[in-house]
């Protein structure tokens, strides 16, 4: 368990990074720097020696190693963004970059993604340094810039330009796991990520015949895009289930003591009831139309008409991803990816995962560990490229009726106290045991 200083300090340091504002707005419209010099004076109390990079002024990443005691164990990176997406302070009960600590809260942009877990880490590393604690493998930590965007300023830049930072590295943990998801029935499930699905943002381009709005057009470019669009939206994805996927199911099916017929896993994800949110979004690939842009005045049949879709892959399923969406555009269309990220598996039978499980279930011993895998991406992406393996593990144990996911880039994003105390034990724990 983290001493007392630690506790509040993860508190602290939460609320102080929040109130640094870090709105990533896309197209480099982001500044890191102050949250990264933050975060870099709190490693340097302790002795480390932080290093700061930028590949675009003001988008600053730190990275500092924490020596291990066994010089052949292999090095583990624990890492976290330091930016958030926007929010507009009408919508919200306190102002978004406030910080604000109120009825054992603490409010805020960043709250829960992510600057509750760069606070662990700061407040981890922070009470070895005061105790002599040396884990037993290298501890790699980073702070990165522009995970809300394309990550290029971000962890893409270290992987590509600084990989030996991350010298012996073949594991890391981040965000989006060990938090507590209440099914309603009094179980309290902790699903642990180890796997993402692949991003693929698409940009769809119809061309047509540019013409007067009152007469007869048959290679109108709008009508062309509307009717790709709607064929992907209406698209049925066939049932695609990865390794992380079928343990998942696996172990929530024996949570419930059902089957887990897994030639039927429509039936079984009824049957899981609430449950089943942590994995239907991950049983299929998927594309579903966000944007869409044509014209310039309504009596004119524009030349050219654009969409955009959010396009999501299993592991192993981008080839089909490909070919479906060349089938379902059709001749008239053309796509092509804007953004394009691989999708990533983990296994779940890995000393490290069984680590992470064990320190979940100390400090939540009537919990219910599983598998699963996210829907979306994080900066493990990039550094895959390095041949690390990650996992989603910022540890949260939070109280019914507080909906985790929905906290994610929503109104009144908000931590609770506890959830972070619990949060600190839990990561310590994990990192001494690596």
């Amino acid at each position: 368990m983290a001493d007392a200083q630690a506790r509040d300090e993860v508190v602290r340091f939460t609320s102080d990074l929040i109130r640094i504002d870090t709105t990533n707005r896309g197209g480099g419209d982001c500044r890191e720097r102050p949250a990264a010099e933050y975060a870099a004076a709190l490693l340097a109390e302790t002795g480390l020696e932080p290093t700061l990079l930028e590949r675009t002024p003001g988008r600053t990443n730190v990275v500092a190693r924490i020596e291990g005691s066994d010089p052949s164990a292999e090095a583990l990176l624990v890492h976290g963004h330091l930016d958030v997406v926007p929010a507009e302070a009408a919508d919200w009960s306190v102002h978004p970059f406030s910080g604000e600590i109120r009825d054992g809260v603490v409010w805020g942009r960043g709250a829960v993604d992510m600057k509750n877990m760069d606070a662990m880490i700061l407040a981890v590393v922070r009470a070895w340094a005061r105790e002599g604690v040396r884990p037993r493998r290298d501890v790699v930590v980073a702070f990165t810039a522009d995970e809300e965007a394309s990550a290029e300023d971000g962890s893409g830049f270290l992987a590509d330009e600084h990989p030996h930072l991350f010298e012996g590295c073949t594991e890391g943990v981040s965000e989006s796991g060990a938090f507590t998801f209440h099914d309603g029935g009094g179980r309290e499930i902790y699903p642990i990520a180890a796997g993402e699905r692949g991003t693929g943002w698409l940009k769809l381009t119809a061309r047509g015949r540019a013409g007067h709005g009152s007469k007869v057009n048959r290679e109108n470019a709008v009508t062309r895009l509307s009717a790709a669009i709607t064929r992907i939206g209406e698209h049925e994805w066939p049932l695609r289930l990865t390794p992380t996927v079928r343990a998942a199911l696996t172990e929530l099916a024996a949570v419930y003591g059902i089957e887990a017929r897994l030639d039927d896993v429509d039936a079984l994800l009824d049957k899981l009831g609430p449950a089943a949110e942590l994995v239907e979004a991950t049983v299929r690939n998927s594309a579903n139309p966000t944007m869409l842009e044509a014209g310039y005045k309504i009596n004119v049949i524009p030349g050219e008409a654009v969409a955009y879709v959010d396009g999501r892959y299993l592991a192993g399923g981008e080839d089909e991803f490909r070919a479906t969406l060349d089938e379902l555009t059709g001749p008239d269309v053309d796509w092509e990816f804007q953004h394009h990220t691989v999708a990533l598996q983990a296994p779940v039978d890995s000393p490290t995962y069984a680590r992470m499980r064990a320190a979940v279930e100390e400090f939540a011993p009537g919990g219910h560990v599983v598998p699963y895998c996210m829907s979306g991406g994080t900066d493990a992406k990039q550094f895959s490229r390095l041949g690390i393996t990650g996992y989603g593990f910022a540890p949260l144990r939070l109280p019914e009726g507080l909906d985790y996911q929905a906290l994610f880039h929503g109104v009144d994003e908000r931590v609770p106290v506890e959830a972070l105390h619990f949060g600190v034990d839990v990561l310590d724990r994990f990192l001494r045991t690596a």
